[in-house]
């Protein structure tokens, strides 16, 4: 696949997302600019780690009416923090790193969530993925973030020929036009859930089918 294909299945790729799950944190950016707060972003990417979207929103809602910035949520007990988030997943492994997080804000940054990649990543917990997501979403920066859905997907297409999601971030990077960078992963998520599944995916249903090379699908419907 080129990236004359990728012109031509974009609009319809976000067509069809329209009828799909949008991932919550994608969501809520979209419906309220002041939901662009970096912080809030990179505390609702943290507690989204193997945790279903809903119970993502209701903890990050709950959370942020306790303790809506940095100052505020880093004079939380640990044991706050756990009560509020609960049942996310790991939440008291995460609730003890968003407290550290906090401090780490106030005394390092000014309590300011970093603009720039290389600093994010500087911070305990904080992968490419989550480090691209508040670039996107928080700083709307150009920025690819890459899960198991965005590099499942694009290798399926034929688009990159990579082995890890780090290889085809830098892959997409180098190919994928600026433009797409900052809804890919909204996208490709919801696509992946609902249509282009890990297993026996639904080519049938797809929109985008004609462009698809089916790379490494043995099985599909």
């Amino acid at each position: 696949m080129d990236t004359r294909a990728i012109h031509k299945l974009w609009p319809l790729l976000k067509r069809q997302a329209t009828s799909l799950d949008v991932p919550w944190l994608e969501n809520m950016v979209q419906q309220s600019f002041r939901d662009r707060d970096p912080f809030k972003v990179l505390i609702s990417c943290i507690l989204s780690l193997r945790t279903q979207d809903r119970t993502t929103g209701a903890a990050s809602e709950r959370l942020f009416n306790l303790a809506p910035d940095v100052k505020t949520m880093s004079r939380l007990s640990v044991k706050t923090i756990e009560k509020t988030i609960y049942p996310v997943g790991f939440y008291k492994v995460k609730a003890g790193r968003i407290k550290e997080l906090c401090n780490v804000l106030i005394k390092e940054y000014h309590a300011k969530v970093p603009d720039d990649l290389d600093e994010l990543l500087k911070l305990k917990g904080v992968g490419r993925k989550i480090a691209n997501l508040v670039i996107t979403l928080g700083y709307q920066k150009p920025g690819i973030c890459v899960d198991t859905h965005v590099h499942r997907i694009t290798n399926r297409w034929g688009y990159v020929k990579t082995k890890t999601p780090e290889q085809t971030e830098f892959a997409l990077r180098g190919k994928l036009p600026p433009k797409y960078w900052p809804e890919i992963n909204g996208l490709l998520v919801a696509f992946g859930q609902g249509i282009c599944r890990p297993i026996s995916p639904l080519c049938s249903k797809c929109d985008i089918n004609r462009y698809c090379e089916k790379a490494g699908v043995t099985a599909h419907r």
